[in-house]
């Protein structure tokens, strides 16, 4: 039951589909981009609208393989139709859980995706069944409940944020899944693990500052309805908490810290 609940809250709507578009490769997954190499196979689970794994394939060049894969066909649709003129690159619909790829691919990596299931430890093991004997598995995700805003942001933001995690738990998601990686890995045979710290640090220097920092808005305004329709919320309290919170972007926020992890491991035999 709480695997079908996890998924439909999940599926991304409104305006929290712009985010998917606006990573790359460079900025989003940096680790992968640090070991990716010209004829590498790839797989990314979790693709969304491609924007990553579009940069994945032209690291590793037409000689290599990228597969994207995502459970949601509407942004694969979208991935289609924006990157599939990319040599090398394929997008396909598919479930994290049902991997068809028995030790094909030199990196198997899922970004912000783990944070989002209700059984990451299976999905764990399929993306490692999916690796070749000494590919690597690499994992990015979050801990939400290390987030850290400079000044705190207005009470009604607060509260949606504690009401958004208890909607993400009751429907058995891990909201610290970045730290409990390595022990995941470790419990499915994954080898010679490392934790490199990807914290995702916006200030208000920063260009991107407002779009960045914004997301709690953007989420507020997407992921609310969803709240709502499951009683943890009502339209009043997230209707008040983006506007609130958008207004001190503006007047009184500094920085946004997003505690991120990338974990990964060998597969051996």
């Amino acid at each position: 039951m709480k695997i079908n609940s996890a998924q439909n809250r999940a599926e991304l709507s409104g305006k929290l589909t712009n985010v998917l578009d606006s990573r790359t490769l460079t900025n989003s997954h940096k680790r992968l981009a640090e070991i990716l190499t010209e004829g590498m196979t790839v797989l990314d689970v979790g693709c969304g609208t491609g924007a990553i794994t579009r940069g994945i394939a032209e690291a590793v060049g037409p000689t290599g393989r990228v597969v994207g894969i995502d459970s949601n066909s509407n942004l694969i649709e979208r991935a289609r139709q924006a990157h599939d003129e990319t040599p090398g690159l394929t997008f396909e619909t598919g479930d994290i859980y049902n991997l068809n790829y028995e030790g094909q691919f030199d990196i198997v990596t899922s970004s912000r995706v783990l944070v989002w299931l209700s059984d990451p430890l299976k999905a764990l093991k399929m993306m490692k069944s999916a690796a070749k004997i000494g590919g690597r598995i690499l994992i990015a995700d979050y801990n939400h409940e290390k987030i850290s805003w400079k000044p705190q942001p207005p009470s009604s933001m607060l509260s949606f944020y504690s009401a958004y995690l208890k909607w993400r738990s009751d429907a058995g998601m891990n909201n610290s899944i970045a730290d409990n990686l390595t022990e995941m890995f470790q419990k499915v045979g994954i080898k010679e693990i490392s934790i490199i710290p990807q914290h995702e640090v916006t200030k208000r220097t920063d260009l991107d500052f407002q779009t960045r920092i914004g997301i709690w808005a953007d989420t507020a305004s997407s992921r609310g309805p969803q709240m709502e329709r499951d009683g943890c919320i009502t339209e009043k309290e997230y209707v008040k908490a983006e506007k609130e919170y958008r207004e001190w972007i503006i007047k009184g926020a500094q920085s946004l810290t997003m505690y991120m992890l990338a974990v990964e491991g060998v597969k051996l035999p």
